[in-house]
């Protein structure tokens, strides 16, 4: 009986299919603000069988796929979320099963000796998730042969399964489908045109985007395999396709994972190679909108290499468990891993992982952590349910294991609303706090220090918490410097409202208590009572007697207004083995840190619309933006070009650049943003910088994080550094690729009297030849006129390159700048917000001259206050000055100064940041170090002439002083001469 891939299915005939309209609709899913957390532990589940046979019992290379609930909870006919178990090895060679028995009955159990396991079986067993109830299923229609490290994946009410290894060697290619749409299940036969993959096993199969079914992998008995196969499910006749997909991919490899996360992204992680060598790395692999596929580095380090292991989504966080590491050895303490793909970071169960995690268990080790021998194994299988990752059967040793294992990725531990009003915020610390305990909530052990976070503070205080530093190269242990030691900047205590609470962690967590002490609360009553700051009580109307619904989180969390913090530690990279620069930057590094990802979900019509769209729709037809991003936009591949001349002519830079220009032209002068939201400080043509904050903490594209977080640039993109033309092409590019997610702001260095003169002009002409050279410098100033000037998020942060200066007192002012504008024809306006600084410190208010130069301010700590009251917003992000961390607060945290060059001009040795916005407005510093100085090997030869190059470059030009550092008066290359 063919099967239908193209139409939904009809019950009563015999068409059948597996496109994605099978899928049965689901209600609108409230996504709550989630944050990644440490990987949990998996627990046993007490299963029930009613007869023998219903227990699959003792087997590994089996496959356990996730089937979504059928219908309305509570109407007739509804069929609750179900595992689906087929196949697998239900012995090993020359022994028998813990129960004595080599499969169940009616089975086909044979060996497989090319694997040293036996009794392969064409089972089918099911695994209802609401009655915790296994039982055996007899499907009608062919069976397929018997079978072990085959792969399945779930399309609609289907499991289709394909390849693997059974009792007379490989099984074929063909693709079996096991039909759920009746009360009885079917085994179809899927037609398929043309050649495909062929038979091997070991490999990987999954559904990206609810519509390619996606092959890659495995071993075809001569060698192993790397090649990319993708069957769309929407298009007749069905035929396999062979991708080429761009970037690097994996190397050949076989028993990896992949698992396609709800926005169309298929992770593939681990593995073996040809050398029977465990793998780490994680591959991102995405079909852009112009219809080709492209391969991408996950980043991020795991804690450990591992094959035979097993891994599932749960929204953006991939759940890895267990896996051999090769001679009897399995993974030990990391054998539970998550990768956070919207934060960038894996953790396991101890810590953020910023170092390969040392120790691994042997076969036979014992007197482990019992804990961590629950999923010591390899050879199992693994589905996520909701919010939760099953684990079943496996192989430990010599023994064939027949647990169902669960583990949470507990919603209400990561939910986190922002605090109460800042106006019931106050300096006062109380007098007592207490800890409320609500139901749901999850604790957060510390194991390190033996201490479980309480999981709600009342909020009638700001709490400064004294960090703790997460574990780095091995070490962990307590912090012992305190929050102003590790920061240096002078303090003053705020007499008034202080929005940004330093102490946010606890902040977060108590909110996510009050939020679910008031969803609890709701169910009980139409009347909900919220404390306010001082010790009054608001009441608030549900609208409905005696409620037994509970108010959806997205309405919970509007009753709560947002307040903007900064997360009390930042995110640094792993520091460079063998720095100099090591001991010249504070090393600063966090044990947890809010979520900035933003959740995909279809849930109504036009979010599906969208998504479809976002799959299908052709991109930009500017050719050359496509062309600029192939070639630049590689972080963890791009090197320095050998020949200086730069790729691109003059025709196709003038082409980007018209394009570039619409774009800009019909953008408001203050952009109007949504968090969640990246945001860039000074990059000043340090193109090796922009390459590994994208590699360390996610790249704008289809196949890094562009789907979940905007971009945000706040200007200086040329000058001082030698690659300036690579990092203005390439921003550029991005912005016509991703127009709505990229955005660009200017900064002082894009005026033409000021690139003339600090080493823009002198690149092009050297780069692009006299004539051309001079020609593309003037286009690019005249694109500089039509950059937006700041960027609103929110409503709440008002982000700009320099500050409010002495004019600056309303958002409307930079609104109503007209541009095209020149620097030289702009207004004090536009003179202060790409040029004016804050003062040295906090206790120096007022105004005050600028050492930049004759007409040019610093402004002090009551005028960002001012400027923040009569504009209602809460923070102010900006670019304009190297800080020696990469990032500084200014008073009192209501300003924030980021700078992402580091080592700026080659000779401050400062860090480079970005500050991440999660949409719960908590503000992420994630840092990098500046890189050891070169070796003078014939590989890092061109890069030290280019770092020579720079420096003479500089040496007449000064960089700007670091912020705290007074500037020579004398200082003829200073801005103030110029």
């Amino acid at each position: 009986m063919e099967v239908d891939l193209s139409v939904s299915p009809r019950i009563g005939n015999s068409v059948h299919h597996l496109s994605s309209t099978a899928i049965p609709r689901q209600p609108p899913r409230q996504y709550s603000i989630t944050r990644p957390r440490l990987a949990l532990m998996c627990s046993p589940v007490d299963t029930i069988t009613e007869k023998n046979e219903d227990n699959p019992g003792p087997r590994c290379g089996h496959t356990l796929t996730a089937l979504a609930a059928v219908g309305e909870e509570g109407s007739t006919g509804y069929v609750g979320p179900r595992l689906i178990l087929f196949g697998g090895a239900t012995a090993l060679e020359n022994s028998m099963t813990a129960s004595g028995a080599i499969g169940s009955p009616g089975s086909s159990s044979t060996s497989i000796t090319a694997n040293g396991l036996a009794g392969a079986t064409a089972d089918v067993h099911c695994y209802d998730i609401s009655s915790k109830n296994w039982s055996w299923l007899t499907p009608i229609g062919e069976l397929p042969t018997p079978r072990a490290a085959h792969v399945a994946a779930a399309v609609g009410t289907m499991v289709v399964i394909q390849g693997g290894i059974g009792p007379a060697g490989l099984s074929s290619e063909d693709l079996h489908a096991l039909d759920f749409t009746h009360r009885r299940p079917q085994w179809h036969k899927v037609s398929i045109q043309g050649s495909g993959p062929g038979p091997r096993y070991g490999h990987v199969m999954a559904l990206v985007g609810q519509r390619f079914l996606m092959l890659i992998g495995g071993n075809d008995g001569k060698r192993l395999l790397a090649d990319v196969w993708a069957l769309d499910t929407s298009a007749k006749p069905y035929k396999w396709s062979k991708l080429e997909p761009e970037g690097e991919g994996p190397p050949p490899c076989m028993y990896a994972t992949a698992s396609a996360r709800s926005d169309g992204l298929l992770l593939l992680f681990g593995g073996r190679d040809a050398n029977c060598v465990p793998l780490a790395s994680a591959y991102g692999l995405a079909k852009h909108r112009d219809g080709h596929w492209a391969w991408t580095i996950a980043p991020g380090l795991s804690p450990s290499p591992r094959y035979q292991h097993a891994a599932a989504f749960i929204h953006a966080r991939l759940h890895v468990s267990g896996g051999a590491l090769g001679g009897g050895r399995m993974v030990g303490d990391t054998s539970i891993a998550v990768l956070d793909t919207a934060a960038g970071v894996w953790c396991d169960t101890k810590a953020i992982v910023t170092s390969a995690r040392a120790g691994s268990y042997s076969a036979n080790a014992t007197g482990r952590d019992t804990s961590f021998e629950l999923i010591r194994r390899c050879r199992h299988a693994a589905a996520a349910v909701g919010d939760f990752v099953y684990v079943y059967g496996g192989l430990r040793g010599e023994l064939l294991l027949d647990d169902l294992l669960v583990a949470e990725n507990c919603q209400a531990a990561e939910t986190t609303s922002a605090p109460p009003s800042a106006a019931a915020i106050t300096t006062t610390v109380a007098a007592d706090r207490q800890t409320v305990r609500s139901p749901g909530m999850c604790a957060c052990g510390d194991k390190r220090t033996e201490k479980t976070f309480p999981e709600a503070i009342f909020n009638n205080a700001i709490a400064v918490v004294t960090p703790v530093v997460s574990a780095i190269n091995g070490y962990t242990g307590k912090d012992t410097i305190t929050e102003n030691n590790m920061l240096q900047r002078p303090r003053t205590v705020s007499k008034g409202v202080e929005y940004l609470v330093e102490g946010s962690a606890a902040a977060a967590e108590a909110n996510s208590a009050a939020l679910a002490a008031a969803k609890g609360r709701i169910i009980n009553g139409d009347i909900e009572q919220f404390q306010d700051g001082h010790d009054g009580v608001k009441t608030v109307r549900t609208g409905k007697q005696n409620s037994t619904l509970i108010m959806p989180e997205s309405a919970l969390l509007s009753s709560i207004p947002h307040v903007v913090q900064l997360h009390h530690r930042p995110v640094v990279a792993a520091a460079e083995t063998g720095s100099a620069f090591g001991s010249m930057v504070r090393k600063l590094s966090i044990d947890r840190f809010e979520n900035e990802d933003r959740s995909v979900c279809y849930g109504t019509a036009e979010n599906e619309f969208a998504a479809t769209e976002l799959f299908n729709q052709q991109r930009s037809f500017n050719t050359v933006s496509k062309k600029v991003i192939a070639h630049l936009l590689k972080p963890r591949g791009w090197k320095p070009p050998v020949c200086r001349q730069f790729f691109l002519d003059y025709i196709e830079i003038a082409d980007l650049c018209d394009t570039a220009e619409q774009i800009f032209s019909n953008e408001p002068s203050v952009l109007v943003l949504k968090a969640p939201v990246k945001i860039f400080g000074d990059l000043h043509g340090q193109f090796g910088d922009l390459m590994r904050l994208f590699d360390e903490y996610g790249s704008p594209s289809t196949a890094g994080d562009i789907s979940y977080i905007d971009y945000l640039f706040l200007g200086d993109y040329v000058d001082r550094g030698q690659h300036s033309l690579e990092t203005l092409m390439l921003l550029l590019a991005l912005k016509v690729e991703y127009l709505h997610n990229i955005h660009l702001i200017r900064g002082n260095h894009e005026a033409a009297d000021i690139n003339a003169v600090f080493g823009f002009r002198i690149e092009c002409i050297e780069r692009l030849g006299e004539r051309d050279g001079i020609w593309a410098w003037h286009r690019f100033n005249q694109l500089f006129n039509w950059l937006p000037l700041a960027a609103l998020i929110e409503k709440k942060i008002i982000c700009m390159h320099g500050g409010i200066g002495r004019s600056i007192n309303y958002l409307e002012q930079i609104e109503n700048l007209q541009r095209p504008v020149a620097m030289e024809g702009g207004s004090l306006i536009l003179m202060d917000l790409l040029w004016s600084d804050p003062t040295e410190n906090d206790s120096m208010e007022g105004l005050r001259p600028n050492a930049r130069g004759p007409g040019l301010v610093s402004f002090g700590p009551d005028r960002v206050m001012e400027f923040c009251n009569a504009n209602d917003v809460q923070l102010i992000i900006r670019a304009h000055e190297c800080v020696m961390d990469g990032f500084e607060r200014f008073a009192q945290g209501h300003l924030i100064t980021v700078f992402s060059a580091t080592n700026y001009c080659g000779t401050v040795n400062n860090a480079g940041a970005i500050l991440v916005l999660g949409r719960d407005l908590v503000v992420i510093p994630k840092l990098i170090h500046p890189l050891p100085p070169a070796i003078l090997s014939s590989e890092a030869s061109l890069e030290h002439t280019e770092d020579a190059w720079m420096q003479e470059l500089n040496a007449n030009r000064p960089a700007t002083p670091v912020r705290g550092r007074p500037e020579g008066t004398n200082n003829q290359g200073s801005n103030a001469w110029i």
